[in-house]
């Protein structure tokens, strides 16, 4: 009977461990269907960071671009500004110009620059409007 009793506890454990390996098996299963998704997820994700960082290389390239294009207009800018003040110097009518638009800016009346500006009232009245709008 002893031998019975070690046979059948045999064929428990048998069924125990056969049971168990088929769990962990059916475990294992699950675990690597997660790591492959986990994998293509990450693989996706780097896929996008590197899409992303092209774009961030060309936008980096291309706010060089207009920086360099903006500095040079600047300068262009700064040199026909430094044109327009050396014509204002030589040519004394600019300076009356100039300095009637500067008064105007300050609030001047018409009959201040037929006054201050000998300009003609046609002339004062054309600048006011003109400089005023703007």
């Amino acid at each position: 009977m002893t031998d019975e009793v070690l046979i059948a506890a045999a064929l428990v454990f048998v069924i125990a461990f056969i049971g168990l390996v088929w769990f962990l098996q059916k475990q294992a299963e699950k675990i690597r269907t997660k790591v492959e998704a986990l994998t293509l997820l990450v693989k996706e994700g780097d896929k996008q960071r590197e899409a992303v960082k092209r774009e961030l290389q060309e936008l980096r390239s291309g706010t060089i671009g207009v920086g360099r294009r903006v500095l040079e207009l600047e300068k262009k800018l700064q040199q026909q500004d430094a044109k327009w003040d050396e014509a204002n110097q030589q040519d004394p009518q600019a300076r009356l110009y100039s300095r009637a638009m500067k008064m105007v800016d300050l609030g001047a009346g018409i009959d201040e620059l037929i006054q201050e500006c000998e300009l003609p009232k046609a002339e004062a009245e054309l600048l006011i409007r003109l400089h005023r709008k703007g």
